[in-house]
């Protein structure tokens, strides 16, 4: 209990802290949100998303999962999308990977895991499309980090294979969709360059209405 009073200190420093510099901050946000952001990340707490990017709560919209997967059938994360994009009008869904994760390091292994191994199966779909890439790479940690990079560049593609994508664009609502990674050993976040903006940035197949 200890520990929990400690937090619940840490709060009211924090809010005092920030009320001191802007007396109207709270009041302000506890209206209405209007972030121009989502974040999709991990849930490792070593990845604390608003930090990082140097935002306010209110900026950032954020959805966060093991291993910052986009699944089609997870209706929590078309949920988030759903709300983010119709009702918020974000213009920018940034999936944010990170070296070091712990998912993607338990992806490339084989152990069983129990419940997780559902969800982590996503990886290791990742994972077995490019295999060939990762069994060239030299050690272990190289082969982690790649793998966290494509995993990012497949959820970049599994957001803007969504319906609700594709339905904002052909609406015409500005909509743009990054893949960053964030290296722990640095806490510097690096650009994928992987933006997709548009239907034309996925494989026809997937293309909804075309």
């Amino acid at each position: 209990m200890d520990e929990l009073r400690t937090l619940l200190s840490n709060n009211r420093r924090w809010a005092a802290r920030v009320k001191a510099a802007d007396p109207e901050f709270f009041s302000s946000r506890a209206s209405q949100q209007t972030p121009r952001f989502v974040w999709v990340g991990c849930s490792d707490s070593r990845v604390p998303s608003d930090t990082v990017v140097g935002l306010k709560p209110g900026d950032l919209f954020v959805h966060r999962n093991i291993g910052n997967q986009i699944v089609h059938s997870d209706l929590n994360a078309m949920s988030v999308l759903q709300f983010a994009i119709d009702v918020l009008r974000v213009r920018h869904i940034i999936v944010c990977g990170h070296f070091g994760c712990g998912a993607v390091r338990a992806a490339l292994g084989n152990e069983p895991l129990g419940l997780v191994d559902q969800w982590l199966r996503h990886v290791r779909d990742v994972r077995q499309e490019h295999h060939e890439e990762l069994a060239a790479l030299a050690d272990e940690r190289a082969r982690a980090d790649r793998l966290c990079e494509l995993n990012t560049l497949q959820q970049v593609q599994n957001v803007a294979r969504t319906g609700i994508a594709q339905e904002a664009w052909r609406r015409g609502q500005f909509l743009a969709v990054h893949g960053w990674v964030y290296d722990i050993h640095t806490g510097l976040l690096n650009d994928l360059g992987a933006t997709v903006d548009g239907p034309e940035g996925i494989p026809a197949v997937y293309r909804l209405g075309d």
